[in-house]
């Protein structure tokens, strides 16, 4: 199980989960939710926080908005990604417009990487 003990982050993921973006509250409420077994939403892991976790797959799950695209969002979310694949954790990243236009086909991807 990742590190999940970093107590001033399990607070703003609190805020977070009760905040959802309407793309995560989409993929939430229209896939992860009905899922057999458990997917944490704005999981701890280490110091970070991931937009969704499913323990039983060691799966991540991250939707990026703009941000992600500049030089400082790439460079953290690769700084980020490399942390969580050194924990044995696969790491999914879709865009909030794949989200948006291709919500089927971003389920589908997810699921086949499902046990």
């Amino acid at each position: 199980m990742p590190n999940t003990s970093n107590p001033a982050l399990r607070a703003y993921a609190q805020k977070l989960r009760r905040n959802m973006t309407a793309e995560e509250r989409r993929l939430w409420n229209g896939f992860l939710r009905s899922l057999p077994f458990t997917v944490n939403r704005q999981k701890v892991i280490g110091n970070f926080i991931v937009d969704f976790y499913c323990a039983r797959a060691r799966l991540v799950i991250e939707l990026d908005g703009s941000q992600h695209y500049r030089k400082t969002g790439k460079a953290a979310d690769h700084a980020r990604d490399a942390f969580l694949n050194s924990l044995g954790l696969t790491v999914l990243r879709y865009s909030n417009l794949d989200i948006n236009r291709n919500f089927t086909g971003v389920c589908a991807d997810i699921a086949r990487h499902l046990p």
